[in-house]
């Protein structure tokens, strides 16, 4: 007579009872991973409207208070698949807002804000949410 092997019954309820417990760790995890990398398009967006900033600034000794002032297109025309726009505003802050269909529900309506500090030469800036408040924990981590 052959002697069969396989797995009980037992078994295999423990093996997907430890599956069950690592995918509801990992799938939280992830989606705060994804809502990090669409909060990061925001401040990669402005990459460019810092630099105007700086710039102007450099020449003029303020800081411009629109995109037209600081050289750069209109606010709607700077944008990704999550954010609609990017705005230069008063005292040279950048603000780039996350809206559209692909936007998390988590950062929908909210906005980046990036500030500057001019310090003789030198520009230094720091990172809020508006009003609404984007959660500490999808900053960047140049931004916590």
């Amino acid at each position: 007579m052959k002697k069969q092997q396989g797995f009980t019954l037992i078994e295999l309820m423990i093996v997907v009872a430890i599956i069950a417990i690592l995918a509801a760790i990992a799938i939280p995890a992830y989606r705060d991973y994804l809502i990090r990398t669409q909060v990061s398009e925001g401040a990669s967006l402005s990459g460019g409207a810092k630099v105007a900033v700086d710039e102007y600034y450099a020449n003029y000794g303020v800081a411009p208070a629109t995109n037209a002032a600081a050289g750069l297109a209109t606010n709607t025309t700077i944008k990704g698949d999550y954010v609609s726009q990017v705005t230069v505003g008063a005292g040279g802050a950048i603000t780039s807002t996350f809206s559209g269909t692909k936007a998390n529900a988590a950062i929908a309506g909210k906005a980046l804000v990036l500030t500057p500090t001019f310090n003789a030469g030198s520009t230094s800036w720091s990172c809020v949410g508006n009003g609404t408040n984007i959660d500490v924990k999808y900053l960047p981590s140049s931004c916590r």
